[in-house]
């Protein structure tokens, strides 16, 4: 669910695309600090926001914005996504696992200058729950949440949940607003966090933020970051280029290669925790056939799919979570080898020229190139792929009626395992909108919700993992690199692998 990308794309329904044609020139010069000046960070970014209320929103493009304004109890790292403090300072678990009592900082305050404090906490949760605000799948195990005193919460749990810091605090939608916060404001428009910068205006043109002087944290060195929204990657490297922009997210993986070496531009790269995926209907014969979505995956080269969608700016896979992640897996049973795939068709008793439509979304176009090179290596096996290009709004409308033989797209920032599996994995999950049901990968994934060790955890995970790729719920293609470039001489900015645009530490040249 890019955040934070904490969610499914295919989540991000409200996500819209707006061209910008550049802008003025702005003052870069050096010597910011908190408030008052014209240091300005100017930041392209493809789309958008639809709305601010973070617990509200799926799209990207807020929490673009809404990780600078907000903050959660604790945080992932920028360096390795672990779970660090944030809001709380401090917490502790009981020793059955049920109890998790947390010690907030303080000295916090709100932009609109009222305390921190934990009626905020229980208010920002109850809200998501009580409300079914679309984040409240994360509290499935919350049974309750007080706060015994100002500077302590207590989440009492219905079963051991290992990965609730991550469920608490990998994204923005998970953020703390003051108590009341939704009578007091109109929180679609307007934001009142505890983050290091203010939302200060929104159009159809950009979103501006001012620096908060008075962040927990410092007040940043810049006096504020305006997000412009440029949707074409070419003119946001050109923008960047022509010192109209100083930062951008929307980089021309065609050209990532040539700016590696241009002195003009600094990039920077991560394997993201995103990850690419064709998945097929199990109620569409004959793609309930397990030798026939076999043979589909034996006829893909992930690596040609890779160069025609990301123009090798992403690393092949055969699972979801990435190399250098703690819990990646080495496991790659597929070859490319059309004899073998035409002898699964066989065994399957498929009678082929065989027709798949495969669903793409023009609004992510590397699905398209990818459906395009998927339609070629089909072809010789007796697969004729009908490539289905839709508006996402009308992709995301036919993956919800179970229309459609195939389709291609990602899961973006996910952190813990069950954030790559569960979900998309389980019988009941939430989004298994192919229909995959294996009873044993049910056993192992709720088994592995529980376990407080992480070697075990990571077992157990690790065999539904090839459970869940033997099966081919997903045929998974690759990881994208999170691609960023800025102008030369900005620092204090690190490109996450959760794709969390965080602009705090930023000094401009």
């Amino acid at each position: 669910m890019r955040t934070n990308r904490l969610l499914p794309l295919a989540a991000a329904a409200a996500l819209v695309l707006s061209a910008c044609g550049g802008g003025e020139s702005v003052d870069t010069g050096g010597g910011g600090g908190g408030g008052g000046g014209d240091d300005v960070l100017v930041a392209a970014v493809s789309a958008e926001p639809d709305q601010f209320d973070p617990h509200v929103t799926n799209a990207y493009a807020s929490f673009q914005v809404l990780e600078n304004v907000y903050d959660t109890l604790v945080v992932p790292s920028a360096e390795d996504l672990t779970m660090q403090p944030s809001l709380a300072e401090s917490w502790t678990t009981s020793p059955d696992g049920l109890t998790w009592t947390f010690t907030l900082r303080d000295g916090v305050t709100f932009h609109d200058g009222s305390e921190f404090d934990s009626a905020d906490v229980v208010y920002s949760y109850r809200r998501i729950i009580d409300e079914e605000l679309s984040n409240a799948y994360r509290f499935a195990t919350v049974a309750d949440v007080q706060a015994p005193d100002p500077r302590t919460v207590v989440i009492t749990l219905t079963r051991p949940t290992p990965n609730l810091l991550e469920l608490i605090g990998s994204f923005k939608g998970m953020a703390i607003v003051s108590e009341n916060a939704a009578e007091e404001f109109d929180l679609q428009s307007e934001a009142n966090g505890t983050g290091p910068f203010r939302l200060e205006s929104s159009d159809a043109n950009a979103t501006t933020l001012t620096t908060f002087d008075d962040h927990w944290g410092g007040a940043p060195a810049i006096d504020g970051v305006e997000f412009r929204y440029i949707a074409e990657p070419s003119s946001a490297l050109t923008a960047l280029r022509n010192g109209e922009v100083q930062w951008t997210d929307n980089v021309p993986p065609q050209n990532v290669a040539d700016l590696e070496d241009d002195e003009a531009v600094e990039l920077g790269s991560v394997t993201s925790v995103e990850y690419f995926y064709l998945s097929m209907n199990y109620a569409v014969p004959p793609f309930d056939n397990r030798d026939v979505r076999r043979a589909i995956a034996t006829a893909l080269d992930r690596d040609e799919i890779t160069q025609a969608a990301r123009f090798g700016a992403a690393q092949p896979n055969q699972t979801a979570i990435p190399e250098g992640s703690p819990w990646y897996l080495d496991y790659a049973p597929f070859t490319p080898d059309e004899e073998a795939a035409r002898q699964l068709l066989a065994q399957a008793g498929v009678q082929t020229p065989l027709t798949m439509g495969l669903m793409v979304t023009d609004e992510y176009p590397e699905t398209v190139a990818a459906a395009q090179v998927i339609a070629s290596e089909l072809e010789p096996i007796g697969i004729q792929v009908e490539i289905q290009e839709e508006d996402f709004a009308t992709w995301l409308d036919r993956q919800s009626q179970g229309d459609f033989d195939a389709f291609m797209l990602s899961w973006i920032g996910n952190i813990d395992p069950a954030d790559f599996y569960e979900n998309q994995h389980l019988s009941t999950g939430g989004s298994n909108y192919q229909g995959y049901s294996n009873p044993q990968v049910d056993d192992l994934l709720t088994r592995a919700a529980t376990e407080p060790d992480q070697a075990t955890r990571k077992g157990l995970y690790d065999e539904a993992a090839r459970i869940i790729v033997d099966d081919v719920s997903y045929l998974y293609l690759y990881n994208p690199d999170e691609v960023q470039a800025w102008v030369p001489g900005l620092t204090g900015y690190q490109v996450r692998a959760d794709a969390a645009i965080d602009f705090e530490n930023v000094e401009l040249p």
